[in-house]
């Protein structure tokens, strides 16, 4: 377009060229300039390419039109207007680390929850505009759609719905039907407007220092807790069998003491010296209740 405007400009100057004398001889060499670079102006703004994940929405005279460009090379009318847009998946980072989200410095989201604790969230919004949306976005919002959508459809949806919620609920057991509820909302939201929400990532939720610090404690008196009980139980077991143990030694006293006989041990006493008396050694082996030793030789 730039090229085309240039041309004509070159042309008219070398038209009136032909009245000044000076400048007379060079008046055709001006216009055919001119012509040429006309020539050239229209061929490349007849030709427009549209790069892959992008479409292109035409403008002609500040009018937007219905339908858009998609990936490839056209050819268009040289005074139209491409405003090449993004239909790739995109995200909007709100973080209160410097430099991690869109904007810069701290970007986090403070709420007040229903018990009036303020919380801190950190999230990424992952959405894309639907392509045949794309002139409706242009010409409703502009290009800056994620400073004028985006971000403040998102922040007041979490604040709105942060209410409904305890601090300490928000921050574990309500989390994830808290950022379900959430993404219903902005879903609506988005859809209105021509942008598809596909994930909202709450990246962190930050609690109030006391709030923490009680929630540090509980957790490590659960813990203390459970470490006790294991202890006990532990030393139920041991009590146990130290008393499984006593009573079979008990058991085994009382079958060997009520099965064993006089005569049953005088014979196992016997079958004792018999086999001791099979040594190679001498020895003296005293039998019955008298006191007189009998010498046992085993050869």
């Amino acid at each position: 377009m730039v090229l085309l405007i240039f041309g004509i400009i070159v042309f008219v100057a070398g038209t009136f060229a032909v009245r000044f004398e000076p400048i007379r001889k060079l008046a055709t060499g001006i216009k055919f300039t001119g012509i040429l670079l006309v020539l050239l102006g229209l061929a490349s703004s007849c030709f427009k390419q549209i790069d892959p994940g992008f479409v292109g929405v035409k403008v002609l005279f500040g009018k937007v039109q219905p339908d858009v460009l998609e990936s490839g090379l056209h050819v268009i009318n040289p005074l139209l207007d491409i405003k090449v847009m993004d239909i790739k998946t995109q995200n909007y980072t709100m973080s209160g680390i410097h430099d991690e989200g869109d904007k810069a410095g701290d970007d986090a989201i403070r709420i007040l929850t229903a018990d009036g604790l303020e919380v801190t969230i950190d999230l990424t919004v992952l959405f894309k505009v639907v392509p045949v949306d794309a002139p409706k976005i242009l010409n409703e919002t502009g290009l800056d759609y994620n400073v004028k959508i985006i971000r403040p459809i998102t922040r007041t949806a979490i604040r709105d719905n942060a209410v409904y919620y305890e601090a300490v609920a928000l921050y574990s057991t309500k989390r994830d039907e808290f950022q379900n509820r959430i993404f219903n909302k902005i879903e609506k939201s988005f859809r209105d407007r021509g942008i598809i929400l596909e994930q909202m990532l709450i990246r962190n939720i930050t609690l109030p220092a006391s709030v923490k610090a009680s929630i540090e404690s509980k957790i490590n008196a659960e813990q203390d807790a459970q470490k006790m009980q294991f202890v006990l139980q532990k030393e139920k077991q041991e009590a146990e069998r130290k008393r499984v143990e006593a009573q079979g030694i008990a058991d085994y006293q009382r079958i060997i003491s009520s099965g064993l006989t006089d005569k049953q041990l005088q014979y196992e006493t016997i079958k004792a010296n018999l086999e001791l008396a099979k040594s190679n050694n001498a020895k003296i082996i005293l039998m019955g209740k008298g006191n007189t030793p009998i010498i046992l030789d085993g050869k």
